[in-house]
């Protein structure tokens, strides 16, 4: 699958300091090889139909749109939730 960023991803990615970028980066490869990724979640409510994959306190959001995956957001789990 390819990986492919909302524009708000890419700003968030951009807005990252360099050793949670590297990080972050490295998530992306694991997502490519949907669906043999460990440690993604479905989530519920506003979020219904999309994961969340973690690396550390931070939270990668993304949903499945074959044959790509779509990371929407990329944020600190203190503000990765909020409306």
């Amino acid at each position: 699958m390819r990986v492919l960023l909302s524009s708000e991803a890419q700003a968030d990615l951009d807005a990252l300091p360099v050793v949670i970028r590297a990080r972050v980066l490295a998530i992306f490869e694991r997502l490519a090889a949907w669906p043999r990724v460990s440690g993604a979640k479905a989530l519920s409510g506003v979020w219904a139909g999309h994961y969340r994959i973690r690396t550390g306190d931070w939270r990668i959001i993304f949903r499945l749109v074959k044959p790509n995956v779509i990371v929407v957001r990329i944020k600190h789990r203190s503000e990765v939730y909020e409306g």
